[in-house]
Parts: structure tokens; C-alpha cells; sequence
């Protein structure tokens, strides 16, 4: 079977280092070949994962980054054609809800290539979250889903998609955390570099549009996190989009004065500040998911999230968008009472259910 991987952003690299390991062990059975968008074109938001998470060296880099969502999605579109014109994959394997994952979808079905999703079914029920829409699309396009949560498997039944096509397999995300903890552990200098003391620090990420492009709420939730630090260390790594709009609204100057900001981290350097953070705020799908894995408490900077499970068993709370609530979660000493549970999201061999099923499903197309 000739598998074509589509990728593009940091938390599809980290998704399909698991996944690619996994189809390798079944090589020459699969052949798996690599698009890497470039959606996220930082050299710290994309190589850097290549590297040190050993995933295969792409074998097309598009370079499609920065761009409106309409442009970036229908250049996406067009160059991702023209390699399935020619490579002829007899599956493309698509993760989460980027563009590039809705872009490869709509390349596929319409030259008929089956369409394997994984993270499939997660549902915010919010379609003004551009990543609503894409994951929404992508599932009903595809051929395969493979979902991280029975309750993913329950929406897509929900919305009247054949039980054959849904596969409940456990979360990848888990497999990479599980299998990179102990490499994760060697990156103990950070804490001597930064002046961190374990348990001592807020770790924050903010990238999110419906967050970073709203003036007044992108503002009210920097006053918030200027507020905590006067208790909280609160250490920021940047998003590059991030980093450009606290410059474009004359806020960077004040928020390097009063956090710690980073550039954006490697794999390992951003597992090892989790697991060693007091607490964690983020509006990071991804981030949410290893905040629970690696035992840490989340506030999470959104108005929803598709993480429902999490929220339920009272491992994330949502912060409501004002600088006083930010101020209040942040600095309220209210983690003690967690009682953690280690199943939510499978056993660390959701990739080898997701290759064991293409297997199966590709011999009977």
C-alpha cells in the first residue's frame, strides 16, 4: 500500500512521529511517503520536531505558510493535487483540524482517494472556530475515521456516519508522550537557565485566531496574565503569529517586562516545562490532552473546548475571558483536589490500531 502523510502544523508533527513509526515497523508492506504544507514555517515550529522526534525527512515541502485562510487553503489544494496526480497514493493519512488538513481532504475525494482521519470526531459545536469546520468537513469526507474518545465516536454516529467506517482507537498524542517522557527528562537544565524552581510557574500558550485576532480579548487576557504575574511566574513560549500581533498592538515591550517569554520550543523542551509546571493556561487543543497525561492541571483560555472528557472529570476548567477571572484562576491554590485516572485516552498503541486498520481496510478496497 503506498500511504501519502499530510502535515503542516506542530501538533500534526507530533501526531504522525507516533504513526510513522508504527507504518515503519510494517515496512515494505507500507510504503509511506511525506507533504509537509509548511503551514507552520518557523524553522522552531516545524524542523526541530523533524529532527529530534526522528520523523521521516518530508518528501515534498510546499512552504504554504502566513497566509489568509481562503489563500493558504486554495494554494494548499492545488500543489497537494498535483502530487496525488502523479504519486497516485492508494491513501492519504490527514490529522486534526488545520487547514492542511481540510486542504488535503478536498484534494483527495475529488481524484476518489480514500481519506483516513485521525483525531476524527471531535466536536467544540462552535462553527466559528475555523478548526470546527475544518474537522467537521474532513470527517464526512472520509473513508476512515479513527477516533481518540468514545465520545467522538459518539458524535460522528450522531450525525449519521456508518458505524464500518469509525474506529475507536485511542489517542496518538498519548502514544508520543508516553514514549518521549523519559528523553523529555534529560532537558533538567532548563530549569537553571530560566530560574525555575519545579511546581513553581504558570507555563501559558495563546495562538488561537478567535483569541490573538480580537483586539479587546486578546488585551483583556494579557492583563489578566499581567495581573497573576505579580504572584505567578508565567512563562510564555510564542507562537510566531503570536509574537507579530503583541508587536503590531504595542504590547510586547510591557509583556517582556512582566513574563518570561520564549521563542517557540522543541518537543522535549515544551514536555519537560509542562511536567514540571504548577499549572498550566492554554487554548491548545494539543496542550490541553498533555497537561492530562503528564498529571498537571489546566485552565483553559477558551469559551469551549472539544476535550469534553477533560472537563468533566475536572482535569481543565474553562477561564472566562476577563482579566479578573484570568487573575482569580491563576493565582488560586485549587489543584490539590484532583484525583487523576491514566485510561481517558487509551494505552500508548493508538498507532498501532490506526496501521493495523488501514491494513485491513485497504485490502478490501
Amino acid at each position: 500500500m503506498n500511504l501519502t502523510t499530510i502535515i503542516g502544523a506542530r501538533p500534526q508533527f507530533i501526531k504522525a512521529a507516533s504513526v510513522s513509526r508504527a507504518l515503519k515497523s510494517r515496512s515494505p508492506e507500507i510504503k509511506e511517503s511525506i507533504i509537509h504544507t509548511g503551514q507552520h514555517y518557523d524553522k522552531e515550529m516545524s524542523d526541530v520536531f523533524f529532527e529530534e522526534m526522528k520523523i521521516p525527512k518530508p518528501d515534498h515541502f510546499l512552504g504554504i505558510g502566513g497566509l489568509s485562510q481562503g489563500s493558504m487553503t486554495g494554494r494548499m489544494i492545488e500543489s497537494i493535487e498535483s502530487i496525488f496526480l502523479k504519486a497516485k497514493p492508494d491513501w492519504i493519512l490527514v490529522y486534526g483540524d488545520t487547514n492542511t488538513t481540510l486542504a488535503a481532504s478536498l484534494a483527495a475525494v475529488k481524484l476518489h482517494i480514500p481519506i483516513a482521519h485521525v483525531e476524527a470526531g471531535l466536536r467544540s459545536f462552535n462553527k466559528k472556530m475555523p478548526e470546527e469546520v475544518n474537522r467537521v468537513l474532513t470527517d464526512h469526507l472520509s473513508s476512515l475515521l479513527f477516533t481518540p474518545t468514545s465520545k467522538g465516536k459518539e458524535n460522528l454516529l450522531r450525525e449519521g456516519v456508518s458505524p464500518k467506517k469509525i474506529i475507536e482507537c485511542g489517542d496518538v498524542m498519548a502514544d508520543s508522550v508516553f514514549f518521549y517522557a523519559k528523553q523529555a527528562e534529560e532537558k533538567i537544565h532548563l530549569l537553571k537557565e530560566l530560574d525555575l524552581s519545579p511546581r513553581n510557574y504558570v507555563l501559558t500558550t495563546l495562538h488561537r485566531q478567535e483569541n490573538t485576532d480580537q483586539s479587546d480579548r486578546f488585551r483583556e487576557i494579557l492583563e489578566g496574565l499581567f495581573l497573576a504575574s505579580k504572584e505567578r511566574r508565567i512563562v510564555w513560549p510564542l507562537h510566531p503569529r503570536t509574537e507579530k500581533i503583541l508587536k503590531n498592538e504595542n504590547l510586547y515591550e510591557k509583556a517582556s517586562r512582566l513574563l518570561t517569554l520564549l521563542p517557540p520550543l522543541g518537543y522535549l523542551d515544551m514536555l519537560f516545562l509542562q511536567k514540571n509546571a504548577l499549572v498550566i493556561a492554554t487554548d491548545s487543543g494539543g496542550v490541553q490532552k498533555e497537561a492530562y497525561l503528564l498529571k498537571v492541571p489546566c485552565l483553559t483560555l477558551r469559551e469551549e473546548t472539544e476535550w469534553v472528557e477533560l472537563l468533566e472529570k475536572g482535569y481543565n476548567r474553562l477561564v472566562p475571558l476577563s482579566r479578573e477571572a484570568i487573575f482569580e484562576c491563576l493565582t488560586t491554590k485549587n489543584e490539590s483536589s484532583i484525583e487523576w485516572e491514566s485510561s481517558l485516552y487509551g494505552d500508548g498503541k493508538a498507532s498501532e490500531t490506526i496501521v493495523k486498520n488501514l491494513i485491513q481496510f485497504s485490502k478490501l478496497e
